[in-house]
């Protein structure tokens, strides 16, 4: 299994205000995070796509440039790109282009994100949701697949047998498809045969089995492989020496980000006991010393019929630089030999 970490590059990541120095210091310890990730042999590091002030990662092609040249063997990917407010032929320009700076290294999953800041942004509208989503993945697909291409659509001017450059090292380039609880976005990326990454950041991750089969079967019904049907799997989680420390780390800045982001969304305040259920054995979180981490990764991987892919967001919990150090060099030199063992 691969295992790896996701990123939204936290502006508030050790600091209390958010300052244009300051944000040059966190990119800077997310960059060196990369690098550790890379040298604890980690398999792969994601950066995310927002546009609000408490995240970096509006532009995540351009750190993803900046740790390819100072990595020499991770996958770097995003997590998700937000395709429904982006020009597919420019995104697939950039991944392309990080593919040769990176040597082949480069991936991206693709998805319609988690909040809607995008849209109106970047002039669309919030109604076309879907239709965006499944227009603009119809162009991307078909830019991958052909150097040359003609396509018309209701939200882009036509393309008349028109060449887009550069083009990737790695051919096929991988494409994931980012989904979070629709039943038709399973079905969607299994009809097209595209790897699933499924982002489960609360509740218990075994009810999303039935989903994860829908995707299987719609996959086998269009004729793909079941080799090709790989399934990820992203989740909250951080991982100290013990239980209790991890703990002790990761809950304040977690009920203090949830109970924040709760408050747009009509969520109820996170409690502790609301923390604890989600960390229990069936829980979406994976908080906790290394050998439990490793024995929850697998039985999340048991109950949705075998996933290829673990990530972990990590860095939404107001934790330091070197505790996200810490983690991750627990996770590459304990975690990841232990789930593959």
């Amino acid at each position: 299994m691969e295992i790896g970490i996701d990123s939204f590059a936290a502006a508030s990541v050790g600091h209390d205000t958010n300052t244009a120095a300051k944000s040059m210091d966190a990119l800077e310890q997310l960059l060196q995070r990369i690098e550790c990730a890379d040298k604890a042999g980690l398999d792969l590091f994601g950066i995310g796509e927002h546009h609000r002030k408490e995240f970096l990662d509006s532009a995540p092609t351009m750190i993803l440039a900046a740790a390819a040249a100072r990595t020499s063997r991770i996958r770097l990917t995003s997590a998700v790109t937000v395709l429904s407010a982006a020009d597919p032929v420019r995104v697939f320009q950039n991944f392309a282009t990080l593919d040769l700076i990176s040597k082949g290294r480069a991936e991206m999953v693709v998805g319609r994100g988690s909040f809607t800041e995008a849209f109106p942004l970047f002039g669309f509208n919030l109604h076309d949701y879907d239709a965006l989503f499944s227009e603009k993945l119809d162009l991307l697909l078909t830019i991958r697949d052909h150097e040359t291409v003609t396509w018309s659509g209701k939200f882009r001017p036509a393309l008349n047998n028109q060449a887009i450059y550069p083009r990737p090292l790695q051919s096929p380039f991988p494409i994931w498809l980012g989904v979070g609880g629709t039943p038709e976005s399973f079905v969607r990326a299994g009809t097209l045969g595209l790897p699933l990454m499924v982002a489960v950041i609360g509740g218990e991750t075994h009810r999303f089995r039935p989903l994860v089969d829908l995707y299987r079967e719609a996959g086998k019904r269009a004729g793909h492989s079941p080799d090709q049907l790989k399934v990820g799997l992203h989740s909250l989680g951080y991982v100290s020496n013990n239980k209790e420390e991890a703990i002790d780390d990761f809950y304040p800045g977690y009920a203090e980000t949830f109970t924040r982001i709760g408050k747009e969304r009509g969520w109820p305040p996170v409690t502790r006991n609301h923390f604890d259920a989600q960390n229990g054995p069936k829980g979406a979180l994976l908080v906790g010393g290394p050998e439990e981490v490793a024995e929850k990764i697998l039985r999340h991987s048991e109950a949705l019929g075998g996933i290829s892919r673990f990530t972990f967001q990590m860095d939404n919990a107001s934790l330091s630089h070197q505790k996200l150090i810490q983690s991750i060099e627990l996770i590459g030199q304990r975690v990841a030999p232990l789930v593959n063992a």
